[in-house]
């Protein structure tokens, strides 16, 4: 099939190109920026040797559709659309943290838990909690945003000490984030999905702060299927999850977690497919729409096509 694993174009107006786990980034002159939701699949902090086909697809039109639900809160950078795999939008100086808002005791926040830490970012965890409890109320969980290695835990209050933000803005961040959350919870429960925890980035533009990237995506958020969450907590049975969790299962199951000196599992095509398969399945449910496959011919021709028409309105 015709994945884009990468992508080396040449915009009119192009000033620089960046490439990420997942997505390439053109920046264009005049404040834009063209971003590629590519089909590259990355877990444990590795980028898999596969590319997937659709995943890119899926992702960005998971993030159109919950941006233009969102607009009412706060400004997006969305400027257009052209492709189902690219978005262009307005280049924003992005905040130097991720915003992630958890509602559920759940991967990360379970295992610091389960190791006996009961303070995650400066905030207070309550005793007798279990794996996917519902939190007393939603918790923002901060992490900074590493341009090498990992994203690294941080509390609200070294945030403003450190300048990272200011506490003016950091306290619109947070306001934002509880009600994007909110809103990705009523959207989600009219498909019989928990929404569990997620991640947010802002930048600003003319001084005013916009929501950037992707948003509720399986990509950046968790998703329990709703139907039997309580009869599985009552049990201590796993949840059944909406997420990617299924790929890193699949590694961990081939003896790969990301760790010095082992090797990525071989993915065979039926390996590919069946990964292709469960992000169109998680795009049909999480969307309530049917996955619409784009037209045959040479993927990398469309995008640029796509784009090139799309930069060329935006003069």
């Amino acid at each position: 099939m015709n994945a884009i694993k990468e992508t080396n174009f040449n915009f009119q107006g192009q000033r620089s190109f960046y490439k990420g786990k997942v997505r390439d980034v053109y920046d264009i002159a005049g404040g834009y920026l063209v971003m590629i939701a590519s089909d590259r699949i990355s877990a444990f902090d590795v980028v898999l040797p596969e590319a997937i086909p659709y995943k890119g697809q899926v992702l960005n039109q998971i993030a159109e559709k919950f941006l233009a639900a969102t607009t009412d809160i706060l400004p997006n950078w969305v400027v257009s659309v052209p492709d189902p795999s690219a978005t262009i939008g307005y280049r924003c100086e992005p905040f130097k943290v991720e915003m992630v808002i958890r509602g559920y005791l759940a991967g990360h926040a379970w295992r610091t838990y389960k190791a006996g830490g009961r303070t995650l970012c400066g905030v207070v965890l309550p005793d007798g909690l279990k794996e996917n409890d519902r939190l007393p109320e939603p918790i923002i969980t901060p992490t900074t945003k590493a341009s090498v290695g990992h994203d690294e835990d941080i509390s609200r209050e070294e945030i403003i000490k450190q300048g990272i933000v200011s506490e003016v803005d950091y306290e619109q961040l947070e306001d934002y984030t509880r009600a994007l959350y909110q809103r990705g919870v009523e959207i989600a429960n009219e498909r019989g999905l928990i929404l569990v925890d997620t991640k947010y980035e802002f930048g600003k533009r003319d001084d005013i702060i916009y929501l950037m990237d992707e948003i509720h995506t399986p990509d950046s958020s968790r998703y329990f299927y709703a139907q039997g969450y309580s009869e599985r907590q009552e049990k201590n049975e796993p949840q059944r999850q909406l997420s990617k969790e299924f790929v890193r299962q699949w590694l961990i199951e081939n003896g790969f977690q990301g760790r010095q000196g082992q090797q990525v599992p071989k993915m065979t095509g039926e390996i590919v497919s069946s990964i292709s398969e469960r992000y169109i399945e998680l795009f049909e449910h999480i969307t309530g729409e049917k996955f619409q496959y784009p037209s045959a011919g040479d993927v990398r021709v469309r995008l640029e096509t796509n784009i090139t028409k799309a930069l060329e309105k935006l003069g």
